[in-house]
């Protein structure tokens, strides 16, 4: 008898398009998980809206991603590809969760905080039950696993903590998911900020997975490096972290070490280095731009991808509602 996998869950919101360090870090180890655990990866587009957003943005930007994600290897064959607000459970539930999670553990949320110092004029209810809804994103797939990344571990807590309560009202409910620290692969910094990650609201220092190659080739030629007088391409983070992060970008790319490129580069400086990165990352992202460019081509493709995907997802997400429903005593339709 084949063994059941293990659920894995993951989301990212299509508020801003896909950059370098997002495909370099999480994004192509992907594939690799899809082997390994039944996966559900959803564009969390009900997430976007705690900020004020174009429309037509998130709209073109949640196709775009579906499109990005397909291309860079997620196959909707082996996993469940699907827009979060085509399954209405997770509104649904989130409601539910609401009501088992406790003021003081939302208004002590760093990201609350943070938004609402960079949002004065827009602290709204959502961006305060945004823990509520996450957790119901990840509870009604009852997931063995969620990836973790740094910012979003406060969230998963609060997840956990949620469905213990929950659990130990009405019995065993929830799976309560294990953090899952996935390969993060390089972190990939701000070409002209090198002490901060790259960042679409950096967009001069960011590469993003759609841009033309001229465009590319622009922004790594102004790249940052460093003041020293040696001009040498050496990693030392500490001592040149614009050097390094190039260094590592090109590792990244290529898969060539850090000591292959270092005498690769010996006596070169940084005036053939930088074109060279620069040439490196546009020949990597070559294919998934031009594979995304034919997937955006082929709408009735990708509108069958996703709804498949909603109806694939919406069994599952139904499963867990309707014993949520019954357990805090709600009539059954």
């Amino acid at each position: 008898m084949e063994q059941q996998k293990k659920v894995m869950l993951s989301g990212i919101q299509p508020s801003g398009d896909l950059h370098l360090g997002n495909y370099l870090g999480p994004l192509r180890h992907w594939p690799e998980m899809i082997e390994e655990f039944d996966c559900y990866f959803f564009m969390a587009d009900l997430h976007t809206i705690t900020v004020r957003q174009n429309p037509a943005d998130i709209r073109r930007r949640t196709l775009t991603q579906i499109a990005q994600y397909i291309a860079c290897g997620l196959d909707p064959e082996k996993c469940v590809l699907f827009v979060q607000s085509h399954v209405p459970a997770h509104t649904q539930l989130a409601w539910v969760l609401d009501c088992f999670t406790m003021f003081g553990e939302l208004s002590r949320m760093t990201q609350f905080k943070d938004k609402s110092a960079k949002n004065a004029e827009n602290i709204n209810a959502g961006l305060f039950t945004y823990p509520c809804l996450m957790a119901a994103d990840i509870l009604i797939y009852q997931p063995d696993f969620v990836p973790v990344g740094e910012d979003q571990k406060q969230h998963v807590e609060i997840c956990r903590d949620v469905a213990v309560r929950f659990n130990g009202i009405y019995g065993d409910v929830f799976k309560v998911p294990e953090p899952y620290i996935a390969k993060v692969g390089a972190r990939i910094m701000s070409l002209n900020a090198p002490e901060t990650k790259m960042s679409k609201s950096l967009p001069e220092g960011c590469v993003f997975l759609m841009e033309k190659p001229e465009d590319i080739m622009r922004k790594f030629k102004r790249a940052v490096t460093d003041s020293d007088t040696e001009r040498c391409v050496r990693y030392d983070p500490q001592a040149k972290p614009g050097v390094s992060n190039l260094i590592q970008i090109h590792a990244a790319a290529t898969g060539k070490s850090y000591e292959v490129i270092e005498a690769e580069f010996e006596g070169k400086g940084y005036g053939a280095f930088k074109p060279a990165v620069g040439e490196a990352v546009v020949e990597c992202l070559r294919p998934i731009r031009e594979e995304t460019e034919r997937l955006l081509a082929d709408k009735t493709y990708l509108e069958q991808v996703y709804r498949t995907g909603a109806e694939r997802a919406a069994y599952v997400a139904g499963k867990t509602l309707r014993k949520v429903y019954k357990k805090v005593g709600f009539l059954p339709q």
